[in-house]
């Protein structure tokens, strides 16, 4: 994978990158004899989640992800487990609960992060109070060496060579542990260097050493890892304050509750998750008034009778430090219980997102990550988050404050904008202020997040020259030649060389003409170059469960078919990295498995929104290329749908007879493996629906109106038994509306404009006099809310989005439809859109109110069919895999006779096309339930 667009993926540079996906240990072994014989550096890889550097390097990036990702072993006797590097710790606890056992270091980036980073990373989490760091938790390493040879690092004492390198070892922890003794800070959070405080005493563990080693010293081939057991129920205390420096303050005492964590939000980041939909509703539910900050301090403590005693204890404490929610000025403040673990757990979630909610912002400047893991003594941590906060104001700037308050490791990011000099330089300047200031309460400046380019260099200012040298003699003894990610702990640049940055001092993007309005975010071609940057590759588009973003990914464990890889490519395609630009081949391989579903939009913290970008891109080709034959037929659907529907019975029978199916194939290119959607011989009209004075316009989309007409019907019959009047909505041309979303799909954007604008002067006289408008088809009612406003930007297309709904989110307002019970239970699948619009709630409320109803919404993202992705032959086999991670398994699992419900016209045909089940719209089923 050498092209520019993987290396541009692997980089954030403009430094030449290769990259290798191993298969096997033999792989690395391979890639390591040739790097040693043409002497090219090696940097294993994991999850790529590292925020200081330590995985880009000049080399042979080497991803350990993508394959080598099994759980080896699991002994819940001996409470060990045996892992593969690449194992994302999400995939290793979920492989643990049925033993009722987790791996208990738990970092915000779990869904993604590899077991094999977070040892050479000595990650934490926010439960380090109880359970530790990293480096308490592995119990061995198997690794090879640079020189190519094998080891097992524990407490044994090895034979042969092995034997020699713990003697070496041993004797140097021996000979410098005075000046470790005198030179290590005694805190917790201590993550700086190489562990050679672990090489003294009676029980040397030499994969403490490799812990925290940052790719360094060898390469790890296997991990034992110390178990421990699952916390049962837990409770959470909302402590708030006021003032920052009194919840600063107040950790020293909260920890003597004994909690298993204590995790700080500050008033910003509160204000950042308002603003984010996928947090909004979470911090109205757990935040009580304007907090300066608040101390999430969580117990477990084996029943509820324990945890509501600890909560008890809780408020007490608080009362004793002057604190309650009836006072005024400073002493406001107090204890919100949070008992309900689905709120729990969304708290996590957003307590899990602090570094990308700050990410979140739009400027040209964003929080930038450098002195924010720093960690103090609990009783100097008031007055050194009021001597940074000093440092910070001094020059311009302001940071952001959250994390774990119990172990004083607090993140705070400064905001500054790595483009311009005087901010590179800004940032040196409070990197040199704030590691005097750690210095001098004698904490470490590497808490967490380790060292890589940012804090390796200043090792000799916190350690001494002594320790350095030590730290030196490692690596050499290790690695004499040097071929282990150089320039990481050891040897390192400076972390202000601009060489080494995402932004480079030659980094820039020329304005070009966009298809769509990006005004919202800075920066060249109209702000789309900050919509692009606003990817801080924390890779939350990498988890493998929960939510929908990334399906393709998901399938192919391909870093290309990320998110992030793809807003990494983007951002090398706008700077000029690749040639051709956004309409360049690379781009478009790139984008060739995007789905559009638009999860991203929704489910990443910074809101990167891929099927929104994916649409400069199809735009470009298509302005460059045309369209092709496939493009027009699914395109220019809505236009020649009315004479199409007029041979249904000729257009139907490509699915019956085999050979037309794969004549079809190579004409049109759909796959002779899909049966295509059928065409009705009786399409809806709009005369069906012309009640006069509608309180409701209903959209009818180019899909149900020519394929399944029936849910039209029936959604008319449901509206009207509800005591509404319905009229569908049009612009007397007699020529349907439509939204564009097919046009959108092949980059045809002036022809999905022009439809935008037919739409938005059709309805403006009803939605002027607060007329709904609402639609069955979740892809196509939703770009009246998404697409219409980069489309057509202005009041219009803004108050035309303000009232649009879906059908479930406006029939939810009427309570009183006359249904009857149904027997069977109802199985429920959410549409990709109605998922990133937070619009599944109204469904499963909708549904709740027929009599007697058993309703379960399937946890199965996306089901893989995306329109047109799904019968295209160079997709079809990714839009299988697709359905069958989750949709197909749960619909499977799903009783015999339940009904399936799915409102998006793909999911339905996905769903009748990979299992034997067949999914109707909610509005069929509820006609089905009206009484009479």
């Amino acid at each position: 994978m050498t092209d520019p667009a993987s290396r541009g993926r692997y980089a954030t540079d403009a430094s030449i990158y290769q990259m290798v996906v191993p298969r096997s240990v033999q792989d690395i072994e391979a890639a390591m004899e040739i790097a040693r014989d043409e002497d090219v550096p090696i940097l294993p890889r994991g999850g790529g989640t590292s925020q200081c550097g330590q995985t880009v390097n000049s080399g042979i990036v080497i991803d350990n992800s993508r394959h080598l990702n099994r759980v080896l072993d699991i002994d819940p006797n001996a409470m060990t487990a045996k892992v593969d590097p690449g194992v994302v710790l999400d995939e290793l606890n979920r492989a643990l609960k049925p033993h009722g056992l987790w791996f208990p270091v738990d970092p915000s980036t779990a869904s993604r992060c590899t077991l094999g980073g977070m040892a050479a990373n000595n990650s934490s989490g926010g439960k380090s109070l109880r359970y530790g760091i990293m480096r308490d938790n592995v119990r061995a390493i198997s690794a090879l060496l640079p020189d190519g040879s094998k080891a097992r690092f524990d407490t044994s004492a090895g034979s042969g060579a092995y034997a020699d390198l713990v003697t070496d070892m041993r004797s140097l922890g021996q000979r410098e542990a005075a000046e470790i003794n005198a030179r290590f800070p005694n805190v917790q959070r201590r993550v700086g260097g190489y562990n050679i405080d672990a090489l003294s005493g009676d029980d040397v563990n030499m994969a403490h050493l490799l812990v925290g080693s940052e790719g360094t010293l060898a390469y790890f081939t296997e991990l034992e890892l110390s178990l421990a057991k699952l916390p049962g129920e837990k409770v959470i205390g909302v402590c708030h304050f006021s003032t920052f420096d009194g919840a600063m303050d107040a950790a020293q005492h909260l920890v003597t509750l004994h909690p298993q964590a204590v995790e700080l939000i500050d008033d910003t980041m509160i204000a950042l998750g308002r603003d984010l939909p996928l947090f909004r509703a979470t911090i109205e539910a757990f935040v009580q008034g304007e907090p300066a900050a608040v101390l999430l301090v969580e117990f477990a403590e084996g029943s509820a009778a324990a945890n509501a005693a600890k909560l008890g204890e809780l408020a007490e404490l608080m009362g004793d430090l002057g604190y309650s929610f009836g006072a005024q000025g400073a002493a406001w403040g107090g204890v919100l219980p949070v008992i309900d673990p689905a709120l729990q757990g969304a708290i996590a979630e957003y307590r899990k997102a602090g570094l990308n909610i700050m990410m979140s912002m739009k400027e040209a400047g964003k929080p930038v990550s450098f002195v924010e893991d720093c960690a103090v003594a609990l009783p100097d941590l008031a007055a050194y988050t009021q001597g940074l906060t000093d440092i910070f104001a001094r020059h311009g700037t302001k940071g952001t404050w959250y994390a774990h308050a119990s172990v004083g490791c607090l993140h705070v990011r400064p905001v500054l904008n790595m483009r311009q000099d005087n901010d590179v330089k800004t940032m040196r300047a409070i990197a040199e202020e704030a590691f005097d200031l750690v210095k001098h309460y004698k904490g470490s400046h590497s808490g967490e997040h380790g060292d890589g380019i940012v804090r390796s260099e200043f090792h000799e200012k916190m350690f001494g020259r002594r320790i350095v040298s030590a730290f030196e003699e490692v690596k050499t003894r290790f690695d004499p030649s040097g071929l282990m990610n150089p320039g990481k702990i050891v040897h390192a640049p400076a972390m202000d060389d601009r060489r080494l940055f995402r932004y480079g001092p030659d980094y820039g993007v020329s304005e070009f003409e966009t298809a769509l309005d990006w005004s919202a975010w800075p920066g060249a071609a109209g702000g789309f170059q900050g919509a692009v940057e606003m990817c801080n590759n924390n890779g939350a588009c990498r988890k493998l469960k929960g939510g929908v973003m990334c399906p393709s990914f998901r399938a192919t464990r391909n870093e290309r078919d990320v998110t992030r890889g793809r807003a990494n490519t983007l951002r090398f395609a706008i700077s000029g990295q690749i040639p051709g630009g956004v309409g360049s081949d690379e781009m478009a391989e790139t984008m060739k498995y995007c789905l559009s579903c638009k999860a991203c939009s929704r489910e990443c913290p910074t809101g990167v929104d891929m099927a929104r970008m994916k649409i400069e891109v199809l735009a470009a080709r298509y302005k460059a290329h045309g369209p092709s034959l496939a493009d027009r037929l699914v395109g220019f659907l809505p236009r020649y749908a009315p004479m199409a529907s007029k041979f249904a019975w000729l257009l139907n029978s490509r699915n019956k007879i085999s050979v037309i199916r794969k004549w079809t194939e190579k004409l049109v290119g759909v796959s002779h493996r899909r049966d295509l959607p059928v065409w009705s011989s009786d399409p809806f009209r709009d005369n069906e629906a012309m009640d006069a004075n509608p309180d409701v316009l209903l959209f009818a989309d180019v899909f149900n109106r020519h394929f399944e007409p029936e849910n039209l019907r029936a959604a008319l019959r449901v509206i009207r038994a509800a005591g509404l009047r319905v009229a569908v909505a049009q612009d007397g041309t007699g020529k349907a509306l439509d939204c564009g979303r097919t046009l959108l799909a092949i980059g045809a954007v002036d022809e999905a404009r022009k439809e935008a604008e037919r739409i938005i002067k059709a309805t403006k006289t009803f939605v002027t006099a607060g007329v709904p408008v609402i639609g069955l088809e979740p892809s196509s009612i939703y770009t009246f809310r998404d697409e219409f406003l980069g489309l057509c930007p202005g009041p219009d297309a803004q108050a035309l989005a303000k009232l649009t709904y879906s059908f479930e989110e406006y029939m939810v307002n009427f309570p009183k439809l006359p249904l009857r019970p149904l027997k069977q239970p109802i199985y429920v699948h959410g549409h990709c859109h109605q998922k990133a619009h937070g619009a599944m709630s109204p469904v499963l409320d909708l549904l709740q109110r027929i009599p007697e109803a058993d309703v379960t919404l399937i946890d199965s993202g996306c089901c893989g069919m995306a329109g047109a992705f799904g019968y295209a032959p160079e997709t079809v086999d990714i839009s299988l895999e697709i359905a069958n991670l989750d949709l197909v398994p749960a619909l499977n699992a799903a009783p015999p006779g339940a009904i399936i419900v799915a409102d998006g016209t793909s999911c339905r045909h996905q769903i009748s096309g990979t299992s034997a089940r067949r999914a109707i719209h909610v509005a069929r089923l509820l006609e089905q339930a009206l009484r009479g």
